[in-house]
């Protein structure tokens, strides 16, 4: 099994390109189901991509992946289309379960595993089931697998989703797009990657406007022209790269192919503890500040501060002065890489949904082990400014949603290697 090996106290200089969205193309991916031809840009090279890839064509789609460019062709031509989606391929990959939507949709039955990923809460597939069955699907649970029907088409509906949820909306949209009449759902996410589907799924035929939470959507008929749509970057990444220059920057570092005003809430916070982040058109200058001040902080969804930044924000506050605070509010279960980072001296208590990050704490290197997606990239943040070696294991969980990140940061002066 693959590890990282990080030597500390490594300053980084350079710049920094983000990647194409792994939340935006693999709902796109599930939604290209419905179309013809599809040719989707800027795609991210991670191993979910490659697992929804091998979904599709599990299921009968044809693709072709053309790497040096970060492109992705679909042909769908409606022949031999298998309307499963088994566990093999769903179970590392929680946005497989999107699947069932656009399959329910276009064919009228799906029976797809009850999906996997990280292992950061229950996230049921509750929300989602409560959507479709609203638009007048029969569904039940059987052996591991959902099974839906929906002999006469779906139907338009109006719906409250009781909670938000990224991947209910997600289904629900995809869904909806292709169901007969208007369906209106409200208490929905709002993320970019939502809005990022609602622009393909509008290219695709469908008429969908957004209003705050509120989002009605016209079913219609598929465009049978090829579309083609360039997913947005991707913020998460965006943020831990932010996260790692406000560590251990040597002077300044420059991150382009971003659009500065889609973080605003993240630039914001970075600012509050004294970042000192001066934004561009299409890229942010990252400034060393040794200043940084403590702060008291929750996750949100969007448009406020990401869950999927909690595991990084918490090395870097880590190294600020005071105590500060990150409660938890979106999953139940997301700190398990707080043992890992106390095995490299940081000082964290947590008491119910809530850490309690005592610093400046000098880290030092150890042997720890990756939890999730998230939790494992906070480990290399903490190697990159500790004293000593690091070594991480199971950085299978970086594969699934970090594009060339070794690279990236040894062209900044980091010192890591794969072995």
């Amino acid at each position: 099994m693959q590890k990282l090996i990080i030597k500390g106290r490594r300053e980084l200089t350079g710049k920094i390109s983000i990647s194409g969205s792994k939340n935006s193309t693999l709902p796109i991916l599930a939604a290209s189901i419905l179309a013809n031809k599809v040719c989707l840009k800027n795609i991210p090279l991670v191993k979910d991509i490659f697992t929804m890839v091998e979904l599709l064509n599990f299921i009968g789609l044809k693709i072709k992946i053309i790497k040096n460019k970060k492109m992705i062709e679909i042909t769908n031509s409606n022949k031999n289309i298998n309307t499963l989606a088994p566990y093999k391929l769903v179970k590392t990959m929680r946005a497989g379960v999107l699947v069932l939507g656009s399959l329910l949709s276009k064919y009228g039955k799906a029976k797809v595993s009850l999906p996997g990923g990280c292992a950061i809460g229950t996230r049921p597939v509750d929300l989602h089931l409560f959507a479709l069955k609203k638009l007048g699907a029969r569904i039940k649970i059987k052996d591991g697998y959902i099974l839906a029907e929906a002999k006469k088409g779906l139907k338009g509906a109006m719906m409250k989703f009781p909670s938000i949820s990224v991947g209910a909306t997600e289904n629900a949209l995809i869904a909806a797009s292709k169901a007969q009449g208007k369906t209106v759902l409200k208490n929905c996410a709002i993320e970019p990657e939502i809005k990022d589907l609602i622009v393909f799924l509008n290219k695709l035929g469908a008429n969908i406007n957004c209003n705050g939470r509120t989002i009605t959507i016209l079913g219609s008929k598929v465009n049978k022209f090829k579309i083609i749509h360039k997913v947005i970057f991707d913020r998460i990444e965006l943020g831990t790269y932010m996260i790692a220059c406000a560590l251990a920057a040597k002077k300044s570092v420059t991150i382009n192919n971003i659009t500065p005003k889609i973080v605003k809430n993240e630039i914001d916070t970075l600012k509050k503890i004294g970042v000192q982040i001066k934004k561009k058109k299409s890229s942010i200058i990252i400034t060393k500040n040794k200043n940084l001040k403590k702060i008291n902080i929750s996750t949100k969804p969007y448009p406020g501060f990401p869950t999927d930044l909690q595991a990084q924000l918490m090395v870097l506050l880590t190294q600020v002065k005071g105590v500060s605070k990150i409660t938890e509010d979106i999953f139940e279960n997301r700190f398990m890489h707080v043992p890992e980072l106390k095995r490299m001296g940081a000082q964290i208590k947590i008491k119910g949904k809530t850490a309690i990050i005592k610093g400046p704490i000098k880290l030092t290197g150890a042997e720890v082990m990756a939890t999730d997606l998230r939790a494992s990239v906070s480990l290399v943040l903490a190697g990159i400014v500790a004293d000593k070696r690091t070594i991480i294991n199971r950085i299978y969980h970086l594969d699934r949603g970090y594009e060339f990140l070794e690279n990236k940061l040894k062209n900044c002066k980091a010192e890591i290697k794969r072995i």
